[in-house]
């Protein structure tokens, strides 16, 4: 039975958000069921369970020559129907759910959109398909402006600067040599005319050799992040690998790995400092998939740019979280770990007490990943993407909400 109220350490994690309950299968099993229109509250609920299921959605393969319609349909998320505590389907829901749609839609139609109405639309969830929960989360992250009339603008803009920093940090030495070369000759031609011919010699600097040794050299940096490369491959194989989005080896999958090979490597370069910590990548995958599914064409194809700046945005308000040498600051994850456990304290003591010092389980233990990985390796897919609506919907950012709803 679930009370508003007094918050409680939950015998089940699935039970953060009103509705989200566990539906007893004749065979024993549970399922997971959102019913719409819920805010995203504090509540008592009777059970926990951690650990990340088995996604039931499933996808089909795709073939080289797809369209990108063919694709967005293919790995779409299918739409769950709402379902009453009886197992049946409202028809309020279906009603509310209908509403909440043709709100954002005509939201998003508007010359200025009214971001607060968004808000409150995307806290109860934001209905699945037509590409209305890419443009939110856009929105809520600040990607994109209330104004209308710029976004073609603020794409294009991001978009190539996302282009020209892969061009200068994820291409090898050597090739980025030569598009430098490239691009010279072609600006020294069009000045002078084409007279030393396609054969004139270009010189190299010592930077730019292989064996060159200096820190500033670009072969120096390039062979010092193979090693992040490769953990970060290795952590993409084990990426929601129950979906054919991340996972299989159709060329789709495939593509989107590589996406998000290229967006974790170019913020562990641009980062130093925090480089790249492993669970990044769960973090980025549910900004991926919303992206890549979007029903637009051309924001489909531009979702690994779209997504490195959401990720950066989204980051940046708990990065201090993955930077070891911030753990026992103020903005430390240590920090925000001991205002999870204050926050127990005051609300169930016993509690508290039991795990403080009968059994003496430190909130690192269980609620390290919860707050690092903003619940994305607790819940199912299609839960994962419903929480996130409220999470970026919440004015004072990811980080409040996911401290309060930790103990509910």
């Amino acid at each position: 039975m679930l009370k508003k109220g007094k918050l409680k350490l939950p015998d089940r994690l699935g039970i953060l958000v009103p509705g989200f309950e566990e539906k007893e299968e004749e065979n024993g099993g549970s399922e997971p069921v959102f019913e719409s229109g819920e805010e995203l509250e504090i509540m008592e609920p009777n059970g926990v369970e951690l650990g990340h299921k088995e996604n039931e959605y499933e996808f089909d393969d795709l073939g080289v020559n797809d369209t990108v319609g063919d694709k967005v349909d293919a790995f779409r998320t299918r739409k769950r129907p709402d379902k009453n505590r009886s197992g049946q389907v409202s028809v309020m829901d279906v009603i509310a759910a209908e509403e909440k749609r043709s709100d954002l839609e005509h939201e998003f139609s508007q010359k200025e959109i009214n971001l607060e109405k968004v808000k409150r639309i995307a806290n109860k969830g934001v209905p699945d398909g037509g590409g209305l929960r890419a443009t939110a989360w856009k929105l809520l992250l600040c990607y994109l402006s209330p104004s209308r009339d710029v976004w073609e603008k603020e794409l294009t803009e991001n978009r190539q600067k996302y282009a020209k920093l892969k061009e200068e940090l994820l291409l090898s030495p050597s090739a980025y040599t030569r598009v430098r070369a490239d691009a010279m000759i072609s600006a020294e031609l069009s000045r002078e005319g084409d007279v030393a011919g396609p054969l004139k010699r270009q010189g190299i600097s010592h930077g730019d050799h292989p064996l060159s040794v200096g820190q500033a050299s670009a072969w120096d940096h390039y062979f010092k992040h193979t090693e992040i490369a490769e953990q970060i491959d290795r952590d993409l194989q084990r990426t929601h690998s129950d979906m054919k989005f991340f996972s299989g080896e159709s060329s789709f999958s495939k593509k989107n790995r590589e996406a998000m090979r290229n967006i974790l490597l170019l913020f562990a370069k641009l980062n130093p400092a925090i480089c790249y910590v492993q669970g990044m990548n769960e973090v980025l995958a549910p900004i991926l998939y919303v992206f890549s599914t979007d029903t637009d064409e051309q924001n489909a194809l531009n979702a690994e740019a779209d997504s490195f700046s959401c990720f950066v945005r989204l980051l940046s308000d708990s990065v201090d979280h993955f930077c070891q040498q911030l753990d026992n600051s103020p903005v430390g994850i240590l920090s925000t770990l001991s205002r999870l456990a204050k926050l127990l304290k005051e609300n169930d003591e016993e509690l508290w007490k039991h795990l403080e010092f009968t059994t003496q389980v430190k909130p690192q233990f269980y609620a390290f990943r919860w707050i690092t990985l903003l619940l994305s390796q607790e819940f199912n897919f299609p839960s994962i993407l419903r929480i996130w609506d409220s999470l970026l919907s919440n004015p004072f950012g990811v980080q409040v909400p996911i401290i309060q709803i930790n103990f509910l």
